[in-house]
């Protein structure tokens, strides 16, 4: 590759960005109520996904989204999740991190049968765990299920949300869950330039969920800030600690806090260079701080 066709590479996918795709995952789902039950319904399915421009790829999602939708509930709350399989092979749910009765633990054969396609399975548990970050993803063939974007987040929040939590007025709240299976190198579901960024105006306190549900270890470094680490896999840190560079295995999650004094575009990205950049320009596990 010529220097001039690396040039134009990396400008383009600069001004691309956030270039835009079909569909985005992470939406909230709103509960029905029944009977003093906050119900949601999830479906299993095997989808074409858009993760650039152009790009698309085989994936299995809830609800037609890579990752599924977010799922909101208080302590206390009695929550139903119905999961419908209209999928070609089997599959269950297991709700990571979230204390459940066995029955609902959803590893096949050994807390219930698979769901069949054309099946459904109701999960049924009292939130008894204190707020934080949680997440659902597929526990059946899950190396293919999970790598194709079978999961997504739960939160447990007081009434007054993660401002009660962190003690701090949460102006931007943002999810990222980081992936690197046959989706490829994606956040949220999409590689760059259409990662989406996170916008923020000059003060704001952000905070940031980030859930690695890949099959690889990802150092998520942010440009130009120093940020606080709060939580990890749900519980808040009694000393938190600051960082610019978070090493996030699979299986972790980690909420981490910003204060947008700086403003600019600035760059942040799992700092396994082969996952974001190369001769032709970034990809993959890039986006932004846009700090107006």
């Amino acid at each position: 590759m010529s220097v001039q066709d690396m040039l134009e590479g990396h400008a383009a996918g600069v001004n691309a960005f956030p270039a835009e795709t079909e569909a985005l995952g992470n939406q909230p789902l709103q509960p029905t109520i029944e009977n003093g039950w906050k119900v949601f319904e999830l479906t299993a399915q095997e989808v074409t996904w858009e993760t650039e421009p152009g790009v698309f790829v085989d994936a299995m999602g809830f609800n037609g989204t890579v990752p599924g939708p977010e799922l909101r509930v208080n302590p206390g709350d009695k929550v139903r999740i119905i999961v419908r399989n209209e999928m070609t092979q089997p599959t269950t749910m297991h709700l990571h991190g979230v204390t459940v009765p066995n029955g609902m633990d959803g590893v096949p054969y050994i807390t219930q049968d698979p769901i069949m396609p054309g099946g459904f399975f109701t999960y049924e548990f009292e939130v008894v765990d204190p707020p934080g970050f949680y997440v659902y993803h597929s526990h059946f063939n899950s190396t293919e299920q999970v790598g194709k974007g079978m999961y997504g987040a739960i939160y447990i929040e007081p009434k007054g949300g993660f401002s009660d939590v962190y003690g701090e007025k949460i102006e931007v709240e943002s999810t990222m869950f980081l992936g690197d299976g046959p989706t490829g190198y994606v956040l949220n579901g999409k590689g760059f330039p259409a990662t989406q960024p996170i916008v923020a105006e000059l003060g704001d306190d952000v905070l940031i969920h980030l859930a690695n549900d890949g099959a690889l270890i990802h150092p998520m470094h942010l440009h130009g800030y120093h940020f606080e680490v709060v939580a990890e896999d749900g519980f808040v840190l009694e000393q938190p600690y600051m960082a610019d560079t978070l090493m996030v295995a699979p299986g972790q999650r980690f909420d981490i806090l910003v204060k947008a004094d700086y403003p600019g575009v600035w760059a942040y990205h799992c700092h396994i260079l082969p996952h974001v950049e190369g001769p032709a320009g970034m990809f993959g596990m890039v986006t932004a701080l846009v700090v107006q």
